[in-house]
Protein backbone atom coordinates (compact mmCIF):
# COMPACT_ATOMS: atom_id res chain seq x y z
CA UNK A 1 0.00 0.00 0.00
CA UNK A 2 1.43 3.39 -0.98
CA UNK A 3 1.81 5.70 2.02
CA UNK A 4 -0.20 8.89 1.81
CA UNK A 5 0.60 12.13 3.53
CA UNK A 6 -2.43 14.19 4.49
CA UNK A 7 -3.49 16.49 7.29
CA UNK A 8 -2.90 14.87 10.62
CA UNK A 9 -1.02 11.96 9.07
CA UNK A 10 2.51 10.97 10.09
CA UNK A 11 3.03 8.66 7.13
CA UNK A 12 6.08 9.28 4.99
CA UNK A 13 5.92 9.84 1.24
CA UNK A 14 6.66 7.09 -1.24
CA UNK A 15 10.27 7.07 -2.38
CA UNK A 16 10.52 7.65 -6.12
CA UNK A 17 12.90 4.67 -6.35
CA UNK A 18 9.99 2.39 -5.42
CA UNK A 19 8.11 3.46 -8.53
CA UNK A 20 9.23 1.75 -11.75
CA UNK A 21 9.88 3.60 -14.98
CA UNK A 22 7.35 3.30 -17.79
CA UNK A 23 8.99 2.54 -21.14
CA UNK A 24 7.15 2.70 -24.47
CA UNK A 25 9.15 1.31 -27.39
CA UNK A 26 8.09 1.32 -31.04
CA UNK A 27 4.37 1.12 -30.29
CA UNK A 28 2.27 1.00 -33.44
CA UNK A 29 -1.51 0.66 -33.54
CA UNK A 30 -3.47 -0.03 -36.72
CA UNK A 31 -7.22 -0.16 -37.21
CA UNK A 32 -8.39 -1.68 -40.50
CA UNK A 33 -5.42 -0.27 -42.37
CA UNK A 34 -5.39 3.08 -40.54
CA UNK A 35 -2.20 3.70 -38.56
CA UNK A 36 -3.26 5.43 -35.36
CA UNK A 37 0.14 5.29 -33.62
CA UNK A 38 3.35 4.97 -35.59
CA UNK A 39 6.45 3.70 -33.75
CA UNK A 40 5.82 5.69 -30.58
CA UNK A 41 8.77 5.90 -28.16
CA UNK A 42 8.97 7.65 -24.80
CA UNK A 43 9.63 6.89 -21.15
CA UNK A 44 8.28 8.22 -17.86
CA UNK A 45 10.92 8.55 -15.15
CA UNK A 46 9.98 7.37 -11.64
CA UNK A 47 8.29 10.06 -9.58
CA UNK A 48 7.98 12.54 -12.45
CA UNK A 49 5.18 14.31 -14.33
CA UNK A 50 5.41 13.53 -18.03
CA UNK A 51 3.06 15.29 -20.45
CA UNK A 52 1.81 13.82 -23.72
CA UNK A 53 0.66 16.72 -25.89
CA UNK A 54 -0.30 17.53 -29.46
CA UNK A 55 -3.00 19.17 -31.56
CA UNK A 56 -6.48 17.64 -31.78
CA UNK A 57 -6.64 14.24 -33.41
CA UNK A 58 -3.01 13.29 -32.73
CA UNK A 59 -3.97 9.99 -31.04
CA UNK A 60 -3.01 10.87 -27.50
CA UNK A 61 -6.02 9.04 -26.09
CA UNK A 62 -5.16 6.07 -28.29
CA UNK A 63 -1.81 5.94 -26.53
CA UNK A 64 -3.56 5.99 -23.16
CA UNK A 65 -5.82 3.15 -24.28
CA UNK A 66 -2.76 1.06 -25.15
CA UNK A 67 -1.08 1.80 -21.82
CA UNK A 68 -4.20 0.85 -19.84
CA UNK A 69 -4.91 -2.31 -21.85
CA UNK A 70 -8.04 -1.12 -23.65
CA UNK A 71 -6.29 -1.35 -27.05
CA UNK A 72 -3.69 -3.91 -28.07
CA UNK A 73 -0.55 -2.66 -29.83
CA UNK A 74 0.06 -4.07 -33.32
CA UNK A 75 3.82 -3.70 -32.84
CA UNK A 76 6.17 -2.60 -30.09
CA UNK A 77 6.05 -3.07 -26.35
CA UNK A 78 5.22 -1.29 -23.11
CA UNK A 79 7.08 -2.07 -19.91
CA UNK A 80 6.45 -0.93 -16.36
CA UNK A 81 9.62 -1.81 -14.54
CA UNK A 82 10.12 -5.53 -15.14
CA UNK A 83 6.48 -6.10 -16.12
CA UNK A 84 5.47 -6.36 -19.78
CA UNK A 85 2.11 -4.61 -20.19
CA UNK A 86 1.62 -4.98 -23.93
CA UNK A 87 -0.57 -8.08 -23.90
CA UNK A 88 -2.20 -7.70 -20.49
CA UNK A 89 -5.92 -6.95 -19.99
CA UNK A 90 -6.93 -3.79 -18.10
CA UNK A 91 -7.53 -5.49 -14.73
CA UNK A 92 -4.06 -7.06 -14.75
CA UNK A 93 -2.45 -3.72 -15.59
CA UNK A 94 -4.42 -2.05 -12.78
CA UNK A 95 -3.21 -4.72 -10.36
CA UNK A 96 0.38 -3.79 -11.23
CA UNK A 97 -0.26 -0.23 -10.00
CA UNK A 98 -1.44 1.67 -13.08
CA UNK A 99 -4.59 3.77 -12.59
CA UNK A 100 -6.37 5.99 -15.08
CA UNK A 101 -8.87 8.82 -15.27
CA UNK A 102 -10.94 9.63 -18.37
CA UNK A 103 -11.76 12.75 -20.40
CA UNK A 104 -15.42 12.43 -19.50
CA UNK A 105 -16.41 12.15 -15.85
CA UNK A 106 -17.30 8.54 -15.02
CA UNK A 107 -19.13 8.59 -11.69
CA UNK A 108 -21.88 6.52 -10.13
CA UNK A 109 -24.84 7.51 -8.01
CA UNK A 110 -24.18 7.93 -4.30
CA UNK A 111 -21.84 10.01 -2.21
CA UNK A 112 -18.21 10.96 -2.73
CA UNK A 113 -17.32 8.23 -0.22
CA UNK A 114 -19.30 5.64 -2.20
CA UNK A 115 -17.45 6.53 -5.40
CA UNK A 116 -14.05 6.48 -3.78
CA UNK A 117 -14.74 3.10 -2.18
CA UNK A 118 -15.18 1.70 -5.69
CA UNK A 119 -11.51 2.42 -6.22
CA UNK A 120 -10.68 -0.05 -3.44
CA UNK A 121 -12.31 -3.08 -5.08
CA UNK A 122 -9.01 -4.53 -6.34
CA UNK A 123 -7.59 -4.25 -2.81
CA UNK A 124 -10.55 -5.88 -1.05
CA UNK A 125 -10.05 -9.47 0.11
CA UNK A 126 -13.53 -10.26 1.39
CA UNK A 127 -15.73 -12.20 -0.99
CA UNK A 128 -19.37 -11.60 -1.87
CA UNK A 129 -20.73 -14.03 0.73
CA UNK A 130 -18.60 -12.64 3.55
CA UNK A 131 -19.63 -9.11 2.64
CA UNK A 132 -23.32 -10.03 2.50
CA UNK A 133 -23.12 -11.74 5.90
CA UNK A 134 -21.16 -8.83 7.36
CA UNK A 135 -18.66 -11.10 9.05
CA UNK A 136 -16.51 -9.36 11.69
CA UNK A 137 -13.35 -9.62 9.56
CA UNK A 138 -15.17 -8.07 6.63
CA UNK A 139 -16.53 -5.23 8.73
CA UNK A 140 -13.02 -4.49 10.01
CA UNK A 141 -11.62 -4.52 6.49
CA UNK A 142 -14.31 -2.16 5.21
CA UNK A 143 -13.61 0.19 8.12
CA UNK A 144 -9.92 0.27 7.22
CA UNK A 145 -10.72 0.98 3.57
CA UNK A 146 -13.10 3.78 4.51
CA UNK A 147 -10.45 5.39 6.74
CA UNK A 148 -7.98 5.25 3.87
CA UNK A 149 -10.52 6.67 1.46
CA UNK A 150 -11.17 9.59 3.81
CA UNK A 151 -7.43 10.32 3.90
CA UNK A 152 -7.36 10.43 0.11
CA UNK A 153 -10.43 12.68 0.07
CA UNK A 154 -8.64 15.11 2.40
CA UNK A 155 -5.50 14.99 0.29
CA UNK A 156 -7.43 15.84 -2.89
CA UNK A 157 -9.51 18.61 -1.33
CA UNK A 158 -12.72 16.59 -1.00
CA UNK A 159 -12.79 16.13 2.76
CA UNK A 160 -15.56 18.68 3.31
CA UNK A 161 -17.86 16.93 0.82
CA UNK A 162 -16.98 13.34 1.73
CA UNK A 163 -20.59 12.38 2.52
CA UNK A 164 -22.18 14.60 -0.15
CA UNK A 165 -23.97 13.05 -3.15
CA UNK A 166 -21.80 13.57 -6.24
CA UNK A 167 -24.85 14.79 -8.15
CA UNK A 168 -24.88 17.90 -5.94
CA UNK A 169 -21.24 18.79 -6.52
CA UNK A 170 -20.01 21.47 -8.94
CA UNK A 171 -18.20 20.27 -12.05
CA UNK A 172 -14.71 20.93 -10.69
CA UNK A 173 -15.31 18.82 -7.60
CA UNK A 174 -16.69 15.97 -9.70
CA UNK A 175 -13.46 16.01 -11.71
CA UNK A 176 -11.60 15.76 -8.40
CA UNK A 177 -13.69 12.74 -7.43
CA UNK A 178 -12.58 11.05 -10.65
CA UNK A 179 -8.94 11.74 -9.73
CA UNK A 180 -9.39 10.67 -6.11
CA UNK A 181 -11.03 7.40 -7.11
CA UNK A 182 -8.00 6.57 -9.24
CA UNK A 183 -5.73 7.36 -6.27
CA UNK A 184 -7.79 5.00 -4.12
CA UNK A 185 -6.34 2.16 -6.21
CA UNK A 186 -2.94 2.95 -4.61
CA UNK A 187 -1.23 3.39 -8.01
CA UNK A 188 2.45 3.77 -8.73
CA UNK A 189 1.66 5.32 -12.11
CA UNK A 190 -1.31 7.63 -12.68
CA UNK A 191 -2.64 8.30 -16.19
CA UNK A 192 -4.57 11.58 -16.28
CA UNK A 193 -6.64 12.18 -19.42
CA UNK A 194 -7.42 15.92 -19.62
CA UNK A 195 -7.92 16.46 -15.88
CA UNK A 196 -8.73 20.19 -16.17
CA UNK A 197 -10.93 20.10 -19.29
CA UNK A 198 -14.03 22.26 -18.75
CA UNK A 199 -12.77 23.77 -15.49
CA UNK A 200 -12.66 27.47 -14.72
CA UNK A 201 -9.38 29.21 -13.89
CA UNK A 202 -9.58 28.71 -10.14
CA UNK A 203 -10.42 25.04 -10.51
CA UNK A 204 -7.52 24.54 -12.90
CA UNK A 205 -5.06 26.11 -10.49
CA UNK A 206 -6.33 23.87 -7.70
CA UNK A 207 -6.07 20.73 -9.82
CA UNK A 208 -2.54 21.63 -10.90
CA UNK A 209 -1.54 21.93 -7.24
CA UNK A 210 -3.04 18.52 -6.52
CA UNK A 211 -1.19 16.88 -9.42
CA UNK A 212 2.04 18.50 -8.25
CA UNK A 213 1.46 17.13 -4.74
CA UNK A 214 0.85 13.64 -6.13
CA UNK A 215 4.35 13.78 -7.57
CA UNK A 216 6.14 15.69 -4.82
CA UNK A 217 4.46 14.24 -1.73
CA UNK A 218 3.48 10.74 -2.83
CA UNK A 219 6.27 10.06 -5.32
CA UNK A 220 3.74 8.68 -7.82
CA UNK A 221 4.63 8.98 -11.50
CA UNK A 222 2.09 10.90 -13.58
CA UNK A 223 1.51 10.72 -17.32
CA UNK A 224 -0.84 13.50 -18.34
CA UNK A 225 -2.70 14.37 -21.54
CA UNK A 226 -3.84 17.97 -21.40
CA UNK A 227 -4.59 20.89 -23.75
CA UNK A 228 -3.92 23.60 -21.15
CA UNK A 229 -0.39 24.46 -22.23
CA UNK A 230 0.12 26.98 -19.44
CA UNK A 231 -0.45 24.19 -16.91
CA UNK A 232 1.75 21.72 -18.78
CA UNK A 233 4.68 24.11 -19.17
CA UNK A 234 4.66 24.89 -15.45
CA UNK A 235 3.98 21.37 -14.16
CA UNK A 236 5.67 18.81 -16.41
CA UNK A 237 9.21 17.56 -15.91
CA UNK A 238 9.29 16.24 -19.47
CA UNK A 239 7.05 16.51 -22.52
CA UNK A 240 6.45 14.23 -25.50
CA UNK A 241 4.75 15.78 -28.54
CA UNK A 242 2.59 13.77 -30.96
CA UNK A 243 1.32 14.69 -34.40
CA UNK A 244 -0.70 12.24 -36.51
CA UNK A 245 0.32 9.38 -34.23
CA UNK A 246 4.06 10.07 -34.49
CA UNK A 247 6.45 11.52 -31.95
CA UNK A 248 7.71 14.80 -33.38
CA UNK A 249 9.50 16.22 -30.37
CA UNK A 250 10.25 15.93 -26.71
CA UNK A 251 12.33 17.15 -23.81
CA UNK A 252 11.88 19.68 -21.07
CA UNK A 253 9.01 22.16 -21.40
CA UNK A 254 11.45 24.90 -22.43
CA UNK A 255 13.04 22.68 -25.09
CA UNK A 256 9.61 21.83 -26.47
CA UNK A 257 8.55 25.48 -26.59
CA UNK A 258 11.63 26.26 -28.69
CA UNK A 259 11.28 23.30 -31.08
CA UNK A 260 10.29 24.54 -34.58
CA UNK A 261 8.62 21.20 -35.43
CA UNK A 262 6.36 21.51 -32.39
CA UNK A 263 5.53 25.13 -33.20
CA UNK A 264 4.60 24.17 -36.77
CA UNK A 265 2.36 21.35 -35.57
CA UNK A 266 0.45 23.65 -33.24
CA UNK A 267 0.37 26.82 -35.29
CA UNK A 268 0.74 25.55 -38.85
CA UNK A 269 3.68 27.90 -39.48
CA UNK A 270 6.98 27.20 -41.14
CA UNK A 271 9.01 30.41 -41.29
CA UNK A 272 11.65 31.37 -38.78
CA UNK A 273 9.76 34.55 -38.01
CA UNK A 274 6.67 32.60 -37.05
CA UNK A 275 8.72 30.13 -35.05
CA UNK A 276 10.14 32.95 -32.97
CA UNK A 277 6.63 33.72 -31.84
CA UNK A 278 5.90 30.07 -31.18
CA UNK A 279 7.00 29.66 -27.55
CA UNK A 280 4.71 32.38 -26.24
CA UNK A 281 1.79 31.25 -28.34
CA UNK A 282 2.34 27.62 -27.42
CA UNK A 283 2.53 28.32 -23.71
CA UNK A 284 -0.79 30.15 -23.85
CA UNK A 285 -2.49 27.64 -26.12
CA UNK A 286 -5.64 26.12 -24.65
CA UNK A 287 -7.92 23.82 -26.62
CA UNK A 288 -11.06 21.93 -25.80
CA UNK A 289 -11.07 18.14 -25.63
CA UNK A 290 -9.49 16.07 -28.31
CA UNK A 291 -11.86 15.69 -31.24
CA UNK A 292 -10.84 12.11 -31.84
CA UNK A 293 -8.48 9.75 -30.14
Amino acid sequence: MSPLTSRGSTRTPVAAAETPALTVEGVTVRFAGLTALDGLDFSVAPGSVHALIGPNGTRKSTAFNVLSGVYRATEGNVRFGDAELTSLPPHRIAALGVARTFQNIVLTAGTVADNLMLGRHTLTRAGFAATALRLPSTVREQRRHRERVREIAEFTGLGAVFDTPVALLPYGDRKRVELARALCMEPRLLLLDEPVAGMNTGERVGMARTVSAIRDVLGISVLIVEHDMGMIMQLADEVTVLDFGRRIGGGTPEQVRQDPAVVRAYLGTGTSGDADEGPTALSDHDEEGEASS
